[in-house]
């Protein structure tokens, strides 16, 4: 019983989100707009419900069912992706090293910001 009352909350928080898009026009996925106010109550409350944890790890143990809808897409489509492998590929290789140096870049930000000033008052000289 605990597992259907933890779906039927994240179900929830999906539509809540999805509805507040609808009415406020916002441009944002109602699933990631409820999925953002879930994390916000998650955060007031302080933890989580055992019905949601259950639910939840239910639905990552079979995370991969999830790309299946994905693979089937890609071999419906295998005509247009082959006819268009080199902007495909391009465009895949750019985004990487984006997201790569982004990534680097950020942590390299967040380090600095977190490591701050040594115990003893002195900058390090790295």
């Amino acid at each position: 019983m605990q597992f259907l009352n933890g779906i039927t909350l994240l179900l929830v928080y999906q539509l809540v989100g999805e509805i507040t898009v609808r009415l406020m026009n916002v441009p944002i996925p109602g699933p990631v707009l409820g999925m953002v106010m879930l994390f916000l109550t998650l955060m007031i409350r302080g933890r989580a419900p055992a019905s949601v944890d259950q639910a939840s790890s239910a639905l990552l143990s079979h995370l991969s069912l999830l790309f299946v809808p994905a693979g089937v897409g890609m071999m419906a489509h295998f005509g247009r992706i082959a006819d268009e492998w080199l902007p495909i590929t391009l465009s895949l290789l750019l985004s990487t090293i984006v997201t790569m140096v982004a990534t680097a870049f950020i942590m390299q930000l967040t380090s600095r910001w977190f490591a701050g000033a040594e115990p003893d008052g002195e900058q390090s000289d790295d």
